[in-house]
């Protein structure tokens, strides 16, 4: 079942206002995060709120109903670059989506390092 787009819209747009929201983001921003990324065949740039969690540079994604979902699937593959917004900045990192034998799908952000000179 596919939502229509303006009600996706509008979902995500709430989610943000409550993840930036003076009273209850600290706690949201615990389990969720904004994904930036670049579509593989229009070359756009998104943006869209995503539950996760970490483990030092290891970011998983569990991606709920996924066949109602496209996002994930610029990271198919040998996956592909990705932005996580964490700790209240902007986090590179390359992103690989996997999907298992029941269909649940899973995507594996391993967050990059600044190099010496990005940090001078």
């Amino acid at each position: 079942m596919e939502l229509p787009k303006n009600t996706v819209r509008r979902v995500n747009a709430c989610v943000l206002r409550l993840r930036d929201s003076p009273r209850f983001g600290r706690m949201v921003r615990r389990h969720l995060t904004v994904v930036t990324y670049t579509g593989r065949r229009s070359g756009r740039t998104f943006s869209t709120p995503v539950g996760y969690r970490r483990d030092g540079d290891t970011v998983r994604i569990g991606v709920q109903v996924p066949d109602a979902k496209a996002w994930w699937r610029n990271f198919l593959g040998d996956g592909g670059p990705i932005s996580l917004h964490l700790d209240g900045a902007d986090r590179p990192g390359h992103a690989v989506a996997h999907r298992d034998e029941k269909g649940r799908v899973s995507v594996t952000v391993t967050l990059t390092r600044p190099s010496a000179q990005e940090t001078v």
